[in-house]
Formats: C-alpha cells, sequence, structure tokens
C-alpha cells in the first residue's frame, strides 16, 4: 500500500495576523476552497527555488537548462523568443505564478464562468475538458500547450457574465412600504 505524506508544510507562525490577511486575500482572489491549496501552491514555489539553489551552488548547466525548460512549458517562466530565462528568474518565483496557471483560474479568466469559486464548481461537475479529456480537478496546474485547448466537454453551459440578485417577493415590498409609512407617522 502507498505511503502517502502531506505535500504542504504549514508556517511557522500559525497566528501572525499579516500572514492571515495576506492568505485570505489570494484565497479570494483565487476561489480557493481550503488553506492546505494555498500551502501547496507554497510548497511548489518553495521546491523548485530550492532546486535553483542547489544548481546555483552546482553549477550544472545542463540541470539549469531541464529545470528552466520544465518551467516555461508549465508557464512559470515567460517563454518568449530571444529572452533567456535564468536561475535568478527561478529564484523570482512567486505562489501568484503557480495559481494563475490552475485549470480553475484559467477558466475564469477565458470568461467561461462567472467567477473563480463558479469555474470551480463547474469543473468539479465535469463540464470541463482539456485536450478533449474530462478534467474534473480545479488544481490542475494547465501547461503552455494545453492552454488552447481548454473546452466544454459535451454540452455547452450558458453564463451570464453579470447575474442579477433574485427580486424579493410582492408581499416582502409591500410589508416594507407600510413600515416605511408607519414610522414616518410615528415620527410627525
Amino acid at each position: 500500500m502507498r505511503n502517502f505524506k502531506k505535500s504542504y508544510k504549514r508556517p511557522r507562525m500559525a497566528w501572525n495576523s499579516q500572514q492571515i490577511a495576506d492568505t485570505h486575500a489570494l484565497m479570494q482572489r483565487y476561489g480557493l476552497r481550503r488553506r492546505r491549496e494555498l500551502l501547496r501552491a507554497q510548497a511548489v514555489v518553495r521546491d523548485f527555488r530550492a532546486r535553483a539553489r542547489q544548481l546555483i551552488a552546482q553549477r550544472d548547466p545542463e540541470r539549469e537548462r531541464i529545470l528552466i525548460a520544465k518551467l516555461q512549458k508549465l508557464g512559470f517562466l515567460a517563454a518568449t523568443p530571444g529572452s533567456t530565462a535564468t536561475l535568478d528568474d527561478v529564484l523570482a518565483l512567486t505562489v501568484n505564478s503557480i495559481l494563475d496557471r490552475r485549470l480553475e483560474t484559467l477558466v475564469h479568466k477565458r470568461g467561461m464562468a462567472t467567477s473563480a469559486l463558479h469555474a470551480r464548481q463547474i469543473i468539479a461537475h465535469g463540464h470541463i475538458a482539456v485536450a478533449g479529456r474530462r478534467t474534473k480537478f480545479p488544481s490542475y496546474l494547465v501547461a503552455v500547450d494545453e492552454e488552447q485547448t481548454i473546452a466544454w466537454y459535451g454540452k455547452e453551459l450558458t453564463v451570464a457574465l453579470a447575474p442579477s440578485p433574485p427580486a424579493p417577493p410582492a408581499d416582502a415590498l409591500e410589508a416594507a412600504a407600510d413600515a416605511s409609512e408607519a414610522a414616518e407617522a410615528k415620527e410627525a
């Protein structure tokens, strides 16, 4: 049987108010449901940065090239022709660069969902396919060459870009009007 281990590391100071606020802001922005998802993304960044620090110490150009090519394929580093990425670019990676490559973020940015949470829901329900295959994991890291293959799986859902809030019932409007008239009569 496989021995499962944690894929993240908890912060040293659990009750740092600034860290809690930053975590909450990132979770709101990217539609994350659990803090564990953010901790996993931070672990990915930490691992890539640790590998870059090792390669700086070892001075192995072949392994440097492999690491940079992998990060460019995943879209964490810019792969524009004419510009060469270095290990300094790897050391400058942030959690945002990882979270921007998640499937739920890309579905939301492409306008297939009204919010990040809506994107998460339609992915979990199996309405999104990557490269023609149904993907039910919002945390799936989309490679650059797969980004153009994100599509609806089966029937396309209609997405209203600006959903309106539901209208209150008519009797609730009448009761509110009666209450405001009664308040005005009491003041007079």
